[in-house]
């Protein structure tokens, strides 16, 4: 095959995002790309460190892209207003970009400073819309990893099939968000 004009690591990483968005984060290999990008695996070296360097790509990539979103979401909103809108771009993204989502849960490593500056972001959108809860310090860790955790356990399980029950799952979604946004008013009183 000849050389592909173009080719570079955001080509491969984009190519990489919407291959495990599309079949799961685990089909993502080498030579699938490289069968995708219609170039030999071995060119694939020339612009990404191997199938890590896609992997960390793909992280800094969704981090981004999430961050944007959730970034959007809270503009001019605050408090119990602004979870739910950062709840609900979360959920969206999640539901709309599987494989890139699931690219974006670990934590970013050291020398990774494009994914750490997007997972900060991440975490100052939210920490912000939570500042009229009062939190500080390790309380305002805990709030966020909370929320993390509630948006991302209830979009697994959705993206799993796991709610067979007939309450529609968006109202079970703003009841389990309210549930969150009430713990947060009690533990401030």
């Amino acid at each position: 095959m000849p050389p592909r004009a173009g080719l570079n690591e955001a080509v491969i990483v984009g190519a990489a995002a919407l291959l495990a968005d599309q079949e799961g984060i685990d089909a993502v290999s080498l030579a699938r790309l490289a069968e995708r990008l219609r170039v030999q695996a071995p060119s694939l070296y020339n612009h990404v460190a191997g199938q890590e360097g896609v992997r960390r790509g793909m992280a800094a990539l969704g981090a981004e892209q999430l961050g944007q979103r959730l970034t959007r979401a809270a503009v001019g909103r605050s408090g119990a207003q602004a979870v739910y809108a950062i709840a609900d771009a979360y959920r969206a993204f999640a539901k709309e970009r599987p494989g890139l989502y699931a690219a974006v849960q670990r934590a970013p490593g050291a020398a990774e400073a494009r994914y750490q500056a997007a997972a900060a972001q991440i975490l100052d959108v939210i920490g912000a819309a939570l500042l009229p809860f009062g939190l500080k310090g390790d309380a305002l860790v805990d709030a966020i990893r909370a929320l993390l955790s509630l948006v991302h356990g209830f979009v697994s399980l959705e993206l799993a099939g796991g709610f067979g029950l007939p309450r529609h799952v968006d109202r079970s979604f703003r009841a389990a968000v309210a549930v969150y946004l009430r713990g947060l008013d009690r533990a401030r009183h």
